[in-house]
This record gives structure tokens, C-alpha cells and sequence, in this order.
């Protein structure tokens, strides 16, 4: 098989799957390494940007999906007759950066930053399929954790973790150990208060 085929045929799978498919398994079932594969991604992703096609190819971490473009999306919905989803509560965009920031996190360890019960925001966004559980800690209780999805990066039309917005780094002065501690609770609070702002506005932006 040449690279046209090859090519043609990872096209093929891609539409067929309808969702995203890792890198791996990809490989695996055209028989290729996975540096041939990336290579070959990266043309149909090339092409489908320079023939301004109505679809593009989306990188999310190690996974990889055929979607059709944001501006068709209006088109799109009209033909399915796809109800437009609601949007995200202020409570529920706090809570989604806790976890993208912050991942693999426990519920006690987003209601303990955020102070309130937040079992009903995390059953949303795990609706949404926003964030999904990934396990549970090996301590009393084995606590669910929580991380986000590949539809998150698709939401917020990002390839990886990496290109979030970057959190503020400040410079710590030598301090007497409680007096440390005081500045590093309130150092943590105004990251939180800052990583959710600059969520929010990604979100806003995209």
C-alpha cells in the first residue's frame, strides 16, 4: 500500500469511527509505526486546511477525530435539528478548572478549594462529558478521582493539557513558618481565583 492509499484508508477508518481513536490503535490497523502514521495525519490535517474543506482533523492528546468546522456548526445543527447545549454555569466553569488544572482530583479536593457541595456540578459535567472519572485513591473510603476528556479539548478547540492558559508563578520570600503559611493559602487562593478567570475567558474567546 502506498502512501496515497495508506492515506485514503486512514481517512476511511477516521469517518467510519466517528469518534476519537488513539495513535496506537490506528497504527496497529494500518500496519504502520507510529511516525509514519503522525506523518501521514499531518498531510490529511494539511489538506483539509488548504482546500478550506468542511471538515478538519482534530489532535486531542494521543487521540485523533474527523469533526466538521465551528463555522458550519449553525448549518450543521439546522440539518440534525440539534438543540443548542445549555451553557455552563459560573459554578460549573470553576469546577471544570479545578479539575483541568488540577487532575486527577477527588471530589473533597474541589469542594474543599471551592467550599460548597459539588455533587450535582460534577454530575453535569461528567453528563456533558466534559470530565470522567478516572479510578479511585487507594485510601478509606477508595474516593472517586476526576479528569477531564477528549471532548473537553474539543470544546475549548485545544490539542492538549498544555496549551491551557498559564497560572501565574510568584516569588516566595523567606518567611517565619506560620507567617509562610498564611502567604501560601493566600497565594493558592488568588491562583485559584486567576486560573478560574482565565478559564472562563478561554471559554468566552472560543
Amino acid at each position: 500500500m502506498n502512501m496515497k492509499e495508506m492515506q485514503s484508508t486512514l481517512e476511511a477508518v477516521l469517518f467510519a469511527a466517528g469518534e476519537p481513536i488513539e495513535l496506537s490503535r490506528l497504527a496497529q490497523a494500518l500496519e504502520v509505526d507510529e511516525l509514519l502514521l503522525s506523518q501521514l495525519l499531518e498531510n490529511l490535517a494539511a489538506k483539509y486546511d488548504e482546500e478550506n474543506a468542511g471538515i478538519c482533523l482534530l489532535r486531542l492528546d494521543d487521540q485523533y477525530q474527523l469533526c466538521s468546522r465551528r463555522e458550519y456548526a449553525d448549518a450543521v445543527r439546522k440539518v440534525l435539528e440539534v438543540k443548542r447545549n445549555a451553557p455552563l454555569s459560573q459554578a460549573a466553569f470553576e469546577v471544570l478548572a479545578i479539575v483541568a488544572y488540577n487532575q486527577p482530583v477527588t471530589k473533597a479536593f474541589i469542594e474543599q478549594i471551592r467550599g460548597v457541595d459539588c455533587s450535582a456540578v460534577l454530575a453535569t459535567l461528567t453528563q456533558k462529558q466534559l470530565i470522567e472519572e478516572r479510578g479511585r485513591l487507594d485510601l478509606p473510603g477508595r474516593p472517586l478521582i476526576y479528569g477531564t476528556t477528549p471532548n473537553f479539548l474539543r470544546c475549548f478547540c485545544i490539542s492538549s493539557l498544555d496549551e491551557l492558559p498559564a497560572l501565574p508563578e510568584k516569588d516566595s520570600q523567606a518567611l517565619p513558618q506560620g507567617e509562610e503559611s498564611s502567604q501560601r493559602e493566600t497565594e493558592n487562593s488568588e491562583k485559584n481565583e486567576k486560573n478560574e478567570n482565565d478559564f472562563a475567558q478561554t471559554v468566552d474567546e472560543t
